[in-house]
């Protein structure tokens, strides 16, 4: 089924064409993305991002193809790039339309000829395929004139790491060396070289520095915006036997690339099959899902967002439920949840795993308890308790008695059951924006949200300890999940907003109304009567709810900020201070659906409010949910155009439609 499908009026307006992202992954941490003009727009943008440490080690290699179409002495570029002041060439003039079908597949119409380019990457490799092919008009072309019909392709090479924007051409090898169908550059030793396997009648020998690229995204961002690219060669093809290119970190001399895009369109469609859905919104779900399951070692992990998010532990346990098991992929949940019980330290989980280097950090309070969670929906699921007291109880266990004990940042119990988190200077939960040494959101303290993970987590030990017969533990974990729920409902309601508050600290309590509170209500142990939770649902619907997810903050707030724009310090000063966060829909409709348990009723509104997502869906990262939104009206989509759990979320969700 054609996921997603933008007509003519949209790909040939460079704004609306430019605004739209595509993305494909290969499953290792490699990607390739661009928008649907063809011009670049961010620095992350290439048809090569290569994993060159399984998911991380990211590296743009090939940054784009310049493609020109030549019928008889009539020259055609059909691509497009962005420089200062001029939009060259202008290839999207050309675009009937774009779709994901199931990658991105672009239909260009030049005089007679109708041509589809599509690009897929090969899973488990870092490697794109790129074809181009005549679909229409051959005939009417051929009765006419025998004119050729020949495509040029011109590389244009980045080889720098993704972060980064290459400058400096004193250091950068500009040969390359041609085999039959092979062509292979390695420009910079720090980097892999490239092979380029072809099916063109002929390579010429070019080498030209291209200059000024500009990439609007960055500059709107404020990080620097342009970029100079080399092209060492040009591929001629004829094009009425197809051009195809394939390129890659390895080489093969035997690439059948319609073998490939068959075994690509086959394994998407088993996903779809294994997910057990016809609906469109969530067949689109489940493979934009797909994109962020990445191999780490022997195991799974999950990249946070694409396209400069690595893996982390906070993003991976909010997100497995979504991804996996919602997905009917448990095999991956247990892979992933036994991979992270590899890397518990002191009782904490990773927050992430950084780009370079290979030690984690552990600054999070909340990732090691959403572990708790993510490894209860697995069971739910599977009923898979002997993986659990094999592998993981143990483990829990142990990580519990840290947090009683004591560990990291002033992660500790206090005597009254709840959890204090925090030093100065850092920042612990999910609200973790920092600017130089400005902690925006500390939240040192008791966070509301980390209390009511803090007893789900007891709750769910109890209930293995149950599983498992160890009745003097079951009794433990019940008992200090009690005096945690006592302890909670006697210093959190805030009676003069009829909600909860965000922090409690020993010097008083937080009123911002935030969305945190709502974990009190939607996960699957709660420490609330049925009357406050139905109060804070409502208190949230009404400050907070808009058709992509929940503000980060109340707009009746003196700190709330309406646009996540500007300067790097524009944007982290308001990342949590009203910016909408699409993930904190499924929370929401968890709550939503306890307070009001009417089925048919709560389900038409759950449908009205999911139906944002489905509409924004082709409006930025094309088939993928952004990362985030601004907090006022239109609610544009900013950040990563796609978040592994903002998709999760979502997909989690429908998933458990009652």
């Amino acid at each position: 089924m054609t996921m997603i499908e933008l007509n003519t009026e949209i790909c040939t307006n460079f704004e609306k064409a430019l605004s739209r992202e595509w993305l494909e992954t290969n499953g290792i941490g490699g990607f390739a993305s661009s928008t649907v003009s063809g011009a670049n727009s961010r620095r992350y943008h290439g048809l090569l991002t290569a994993a060159t440490r399984p998911p991380l080690g990211r590296v743009v290699l090939l940054s784009k193809f310049e493609e020109t179409l030549r019928i008889g002495d009539r020259a055609y570029e059909l691509s497009a790039n962005q420089y200062p002041n001029s939009v060259h060439p202008q290839g999207f003039k050309f675009l009937k339309s774009f779709r994901l079908d199931p990658f991105p597949i672009w239909t260009f119409a030049v005089e007679d000829l109708v041509i589809e380019k599509k690009i897929f990457m090969v899973h488990g490799e870092n490697t794109t395929v790129c074809r181009w092919t005549i679909v229409d008009g051959i005939e009417k072309h051929q009765a006419i004139t025998d004119e050729p019909i020949i495509f040029e392709l011109k590389p244009l090479l980045a080889f720098r790491d993704y972060h980064h924007l290459r400058q400096d051409t004193m250091s950068f090898k500009t040969g390359f060396e041609a085999a039959e169908q092979i062509v292979s550059v390695a420009p910079d030793g720090d980097f892999p070289a490239l092979f380029f396997a072809h099916n063109a009648v002929a390579v010429e020998r070019t080498g030209y520095w291209y200059r000024d690229f500009e990439y609007a995204l960055e500059k709107e961002r404020g990080f620097d915006y342009h970029e100079n690219l080399y092209q060492p060669f040009a591929f001629e093809y004829d094009l009425l036997d197809g051009a195809n290119v394939v390129v890659s970190t390895q080489v093969d001399e035997v690439y059948e690339v319609a073998r490939l895009e068959a075994r690509e369109i086959a394994r998407r469609e088993e996903l779809i099959v294994r997910a057990g859905t016809e609906n469109r919104f969530r067949a689109q779900l489940v493979l934009a899902a797909d994109q962020f399951i990445v191999a780490r070692g022997d195991g799974r992990t999950v990249i946070a967002g694409y396209p400069w998010f690595s893996d982390w532990g906070r993003d991976t346990m909010i997100s497995l439920a979504g991804l996996t098991i919602a997905t009917n992929r448990t095999e991956i949940a247990r892979q992933i949840l036994l991979e992270f019980s590899k890397h518990l330290s002191e009782g904490m989980l990773p927050n992430r795993f950084p780009d370079a280097g290979d030690e984690a950090e552990y600054n999070t309070v909340d990732a090691t308890l959403w572990y708790f969670e993510a490894i209860r929906a697995y069971v739910e699921k599977t009923n898979d308790y002997d993986f659990v007291r094999e592998n993981l109880y143990e483990k829990l266990a142990e990580t519990v008695a840290w947090h009683v004990r004591g560990t990291r940042y002033g992660i500790r119990a206090e005597p009254n059951g709840l959890l204090h988190a925090g030093e100065p200077g850092v920042q612990l939960t999910w609200m973790d924006a920092k600017i130089g040494d400005w902690v925006v959101t500390p939240r040192t303290g008791k966070p509301v949200e980390i209390q009511a993970l803090w007893y789900n987590a007891l709750k769910v030990m109890a209930d293995f300890a149950l599983r498992f017969g160890d009745e003097q533990d079951r009794q433990r974990y019940e008992s200090m999940a009690e005096q945690a729920r006592q302890s909670f409902n006697e210093i959190f309601w805030n009676d003069a907003e009829d909600c909860l508050f965000d922090v409690v600290t020993d010097d008083g309590s937080d009123g911002a109304v935030r969305p945190n509170q709502i974990f009190a209500v939607s996960l699957p142990h709660s420490m609330l009567s049925i009357g406050q939770a139905q109060k804070i649902v409502e208190k949230v619907e009404r400050e907070l709810l808009t058709p992509v997810g929940l503000r980060s903050l109340s707009p009746k707030d003196k700190d709330y900020r309406s646009i996540y724009t500007g300067s790097p310090f524009d944007r982290d000063s308001a990342y949590h201070q009203g910016t909408v966060w699409g993930w904190l829909i499924g929370a929401f409709i968890d709550a939503y659906r306890r307070v009001y348990p009417n089925g048919h009723q709560t389900e038409n509104r759950v449908n009205a409010i999911l139906a944002g997502f489905e509409k924004h869906l082709y409006e930025a990262g094309l088939g993928q949910i952004s990362e985030i939104f601004d907090a006022a009206a239109p609610h544009s989509p900013r950040g990563c155009m796609a978040q592994a759990w903002s998709v999760a979320e979502v997909l989690r969700i429908l998933s458990e439609k009652s």
